[in-house]
Formats: C-alpha cells, sequence, structure tokens
C-alpha cells in the first residue's frame, strides 16, 4: 500500500488498509489489480477524478482537430473562376485543413478524363509551398478527386500566405468573402445534383430501351421456335409421302 504522500506503506490487509484510509480521512483506491499482492493507494478520490479530468482537458486543447473541406470545379473551368477555387484551397490549407478537390464531369466530359488529371496536377504544382498530395487524382464515376493535406511548413506555422499575412490572419475570414463561397460551394452542389438526376434519367431511359428490346428478342425467338417445328413438322410430313411414294413404287412393280 502507498500511503498520501507517496511512500510506500507495504503489505496489508484489506481491513487495516481502510482503517490507515478512515484515520486520515481518505479513500483506497486499488491502483494495479494486476499486481501481487494488489496495490492500492491512499487518497481523496475525488481530487483525484477531477485532477485526471483537467489533465485530459489540457491534452485534448493541445491535439490538433482536422477539417476537410471540399471544393469543385468543372473540366472547361474559366481562369477567374479557377483563380477564385484557387484562393479558397490556399485560405482551407493555411487554416491547417485538408482539402477535397473534385473534378465534375457532364455528358461526354467523362470521356476525357486527362482534362480532369491536368487541372488537379496543376493546382497540386501551384500550391505545392502550402499543401501535399496526400491521395493522388482518383476517378469515381462522374467525379475525380483529390486530397490535399497541409503541409509540414503550414502545420508549424511557418507559411504565410502569398498576400504577405500569416496563417493566424487567415482563419478570420470576411463574412461577405464566406458568404460568397458558401454560395458558390451551395451553386456548385445544385448543378452537380442537376447532373446526377439527368444522369438517372438518362439510365432510367437506357433500361427501358434493353427491356423493350429484350421483349423483342424474346418475342423473335418464340417466333423462331414456332417457324422451326413448323419446319421439324414439314419435314415428317415430307418423309411420310417420300414413304408413301417408294410403297407405292414397290406396289406397281410387284403388278407388272
Amino acid at each position: 500500500m502507498i500511503d498520501d504522500q507517496g511512500n510506500q506503506v507495504g503489505v496489508m490487509t484489506t481491513p487495516d488498509a481502510l482503517r490507515f484510509a478512515q484515520e486520515r480521512d481518505l479513500d483506497l483506491v486499488e491502483v494495479a489489480p494486476e499486481a501481487r499482492p494488489p496495490v492500492c493507494r491512499v487518497l481523496d478520490y475525488s481530487k483525484y477524478k477531477y485532477e485526471q479530468a483537467q489533465k485530459l482537458k489540457q491534452a485534448r486543447k493541445h491535439q490538433q482537430q482536422i477539417t476537410i473541406r471540399e471544393i469543385k470545379f468543372r473540366p472547361k473551368i474559366a481562369q477567374h473562376d479557377y483563380d477564385t477555387k484557387k484562393h479558397h484551397v490556399e485560405r482551407f490549407l493555411l487554416h491547417k485543413d485538408k482539402v477535397k478537390v473534385t473534378i465534375m464531369f457532364r455528358g461526354r466530359e467523362v470521356t476525357h478524363p486527362e482534362r480532369g488529371v491536368a487541372i488537379l496536377d496543376r493546382l497540386a504544382e501551384e500550391l505545392a509551398a502550402l499543401g501535399v498530395v496526400e491521395q493522388r487524382p482518383m476517378q469515381d464515376g462522374r467525379n475525380m478527386t483529390m486530397m490535399l493535406a497541409p503541409s509540414k511548413a503550414v502545420l508549424a506555422g511557418r507559411t504565410d500566405s502569398p498576400d504577405g499575412s500569416g496563417p493566424d490572419a487567415e482563419q478570420d475570414v470576411p463574412a461577405g468573402e464566406q458568404a460568397a463561397s458558401d454560395t458558390e460551394q451551395a451553386a456548385s452542389d445544385t448543378e452537380q445534383a442537376a447532373s446526377d438526376t439527368e444522369q438517372a434519367v438518362s439510365d432510367i431511359e437506357q433500361a427501358a430501351s434493353d427491356t423493350e428490346q429484350a421483349a423483342s428478342d424474346t418475342e423473335q425467338a418464340a417466333s423462331d421456335t414456332e417457324q422451326a417445328a413448323s419446319d421439324t413438322e414439314q419435314a415428317a410430313s415430307d418423309t411420310e409421302q417420300a414413304a408413301s411414294d417408294t410403297e407405292q413404287a414397290a406396289s406397281d412393280g410387284s403388278v407388272s
């Protein structure tokens, strides 16, 4: 047993240990139940729990929370829009957030994935001082994604934004700029939803066309089967007629 001053008292029976703690108006807490014999400590349990909670709280304060943001591009994005979205990515990285960059393809654009790769590679190269590529460009249906993470310099607070302000200044985003960014992101999400709806309608139409074709093929197969049965019946009839003709010829030869 260990007393409230951290000194080892020695091996004691449970009743004696309880009495020892009660005499000091403290609690007897088992701290190493797996030891042989088990190790107990005399302390103020309420105070102990409070101190542990405070230590946990302080540890959480020093933990770095990583948030994943998303920015969406189009394969045929204009230079002005590209610069605006690139600025948002810079701001997110300086805020020590990860950024998921998505290229949205519509219609036949999906047949040219190299355009999406070119945009993502260009963005990663231009922001190499602020972010590192955590996930290379990857195609997922009609979207292509790449994940950027803050560089070691950004995480250490040694990198300033391109306009000369530090990382901490970037955290205070003007309300108007944030609202514009949110509106732009909402418009992008709406556009993506419209694209998904258009694709779903196209898939339904294709499924209906496939069903109609399958029905036509089934009908043709039934017709072919019916024709084959008719041909078989005709062949049987021709065979029967041939046998009859052969029999008649034999009969005529016999009479002669």
